[in-house]
Order: structure tokens, then sequence, then C-alpha cells
């Protein structure tokens, strides 16, 4: 089992509303990452599923019993923090051990579970050494090997690689997506790393400031964002905004004019009327260097050339680095040389004045299509 439900969920710090009503199912074996900027409660979250911070108000609910009184050890779950909270004293199977001996297990079962859990995350050879003589990644799988003799309903990681560099990340990545196929377990992630989000969920939350801004799969949060929030967090880097101005609507989509070209989004229109203000959303890697529906002008101020793509961002009305391109490794692109870049109608998304996303009525692959489908509960 490791099916989890959050009921109108509340938490409150006096008059100050951290977690406001959140609504969630999470379905058994499903990966789901809550995501969004510092501040916006992820971890406030994560830490009352959890039973350290008590809930205000609303329901969570485990394999159908409320927990809300429950305390941590009682509820079925296993946490993994940022950091490692090893004891440096004890070997590598005593950390991995250290629950089971709290729990009165019996040595000979207390042996095989750690043995196997250091199989799986590939500690056998160190399970007489001591975290000091432990890389990062190994570290953290130690903690990790804690969290899955257990044998939890839910696993719980509150930003695991938080403290690793750049390459371990990308390893403990992958690591921790095998480990989900292998042990088929409810987990629930929290990270404010949109990258990782996207390579491990099968479903991502955002929130912003205590709210789900919105649920689903990866794909769908990138082609289908459901307001200007979530199109600037999700995808690196980040959506471009242009402020455009409504010219009608008609059963072809909203034609809108930016400095005077216009330009027609294949969107579904909705409360649109002529003059008013919109905003147009392109993403950096859509854009094109050979001509496009219409092409603006920009003037590169700053260029990362990353081999296979070149990454150019300027400066819109002289305010600021504030449009990004995402171009070819071999672009012919300079500082303070204007670049035309294009933009195809098909690339792009329409937010109202409230930031509401119109909905977009674009041709996806098979693979995307798949993709924007939950995966099947285990």
């Amino acid at each position: 089992m490791g099916q989890l439900t959050l009921s109108e969920v509340r938490k409150s710090y006096g008059t100050f509303e951290v977690i406001k009503g959140v609504i969630l199912d999470v379905r058994e074996g499903e990966f789901v990452v809550f995501v969004g900027p510092s501040g916006c409660g992820k971890s406030t979250l994560l830490r009352m599923i959890a039973g350290l911070d008590e809930t205000t108000s609303g329901d969570i609910v485990i394999d159908g019993k409320r927990v809300n009184d429950l305390p941590p050890v009682k509820r079925g779950i296993a946490m993994v923090f940022q950091s490692y909270a090893l004891y440096p004293h004890m070997t590598v199977f005593e950390n991995i051990a250290f629950p089971l001996r709290v729990e009165g297990l019996a040595e000979d079962k207390l042996k095989a579970k750690v043995e196997n859990a250091a199989r799986i995350l590939h500690l056998d050879q160190r399970l007489q050494q001591k975290p000091g003589m432990l890389s990062g990644g190994q570290r953290q799988r130690v903690a990790i090997g804690r969290a899955i003799v257990r044998e939890p309903r839910i696993f719980l990681f509150d930003e695991p690689l938080s403290n690793l560099d750049a390459a371990l990340r990308a390893d403990m990545r992958i690591e921790l997506a095998k480990l989900h196929r292998q042990l088929k377990a409810t987990m629930i992630y929290v990270t404010h790393d949109q990258v990782e989000a996207m390579t491990m969920a099968d479903r991502i939350v955002v929130l912003d400031v205590g709210s789900i801004s919105q649920t689903g799969t990866p794909l769908e949060l990138y082609h289908k964002p459901a307001n200007m929030f979530v199109a600037g967090f999700i995808g690196n880097p980040k959506m471009n905004f242009l402020p455009v101005t409504c010219k009608g609507a008609s059963d072809g989509g909203v034609e809108v004019d930016y400095k005077g070209k216009s330009l027609l989004l294949p969107v579904a229109p909705h409360r649109v009327t002529a003059g008013q203000p919109l905003t147009l959303g392109i993403r950096p890697e859509h854009l094109q260097v050979d001509g496009g529906d219409i092409v603006i002008s920009v003037t590169p101020t700053v260029i990362e050339r990353l081999g296979a793509q070149t990454v150019a961002y300027a400066s819109l009305d002289g305010e600021g680095e504030n449009f990004c391109a995402t171009l070819p490794g071999s672009a012919l692109v300079r500082t303070d040389k204007p670049l035309a870049a294009g933009i195809r109608a098909a690339d792009c998304h329409l937010f109202d004045a409230d930031g509401v996303a119109f909905e977009r009525r674009v041709e996806l692959t098979e693979i995307e299509v798949n993709a924007l489908k939950p995966k099947t509960a285990v």
C-alpha cells in the first residue's frame, strides 16, 4: 500500500497561513515531486505528512486511515533529509540498522534487511566503513538505506541532493529513479530544482505561496502550463513573456499584435475582446534563426556557448536581460549585434491579464501524448 490523500490541509503560524487548503491524491507506487521557489511551503507540507509539523486543519489520510494525530513512527513513512544525519562513530551497517535496533528486531532479521538494502544501494563493500570514509553520494545512499530497511508505505525526501555537486546530483537522480522502479514504492520528493522534478517525477505538484498552482506530468506542465507562474518556473532557461494586444478572436484562434506585427495564435478564446492587453509566452528553445510567423530583432548582451547549444540573453526596451534564446551551438551570434529571432505561432502560449493560460490547440508527437498521461498506478 502507499496511498496518500490530503483534504483541505492548512497550516498557520498565528495569523500567517503557510499552507492554504491543499487537496491532493497520491496513488500507490507514484513518484510525486513537490516543486516551487523558496518559501512556497513545499517542505512544510512534507513535514506535515511526516508528522513533524502539526496540521492546523484538514485531513491527512494514508491507506484510508486518518493520521493527523499519529506520531511519525506510527504513520508508515520514512523520511530522508537534506543533511545525511549519520552517526560518525558508527559503521555503515550500524547506521542503516539503527531504526531496526530501536524497534528491537531480532539480529538475524536485522542483518538480512541491512544486507538487502546495502545490495540495492551498492553499499555491500562499505558496510564496515564509517561515514567519514565515504563520498557525499555514498553518505546519502546510507541515509536512504536507513529508510529502506523500515519498509515504509511512503518514502519522503526533503531536498536530499542539495549538498552534492552537480555531477553527483546527476548520478543520484539516476539512482533514485532506478530505486523507485525496483522498490515500486510511493515516493514524495521535495526540491526547488525543476530539472530534478522533470527527470524523476511521475507527476509534479507546483506550489506557489502555499497553494497548488498546477499538478501534472512533467511534459503536461511543459506543454500546457495553467498560468504564467508555472510557465515561467518549468523550463530552463525560463519562458520569455512579451506584452501583446488582442486584435480579435475567431474559430482559428486569437490574433494578437506585438509592436505592429500580427500573429494568429492557435488557442481557444475565452473572455477576450479587441484591445485587451495579453501576454505572449515563447520558450527560448522554440525561437528560430531561419524565420518564423513573425521576426523580432533583439541585441544579445551576454552569450553562453555550451557546445551543443548557444544561449543568448538580450534586453528588450532597455529593461535588463529579460529575453533569452537557445540556439544551435554553431549559431553565428555576437554580443551587441542585432539578432533576428523568429517566432512560430504554434510554439506560443497566451495568457490573460490575470496570468491564466488560454488552452493551446497544438499537435503533439505520439511520445509527447503518452508522456502527458499519468503512469498507471502500481
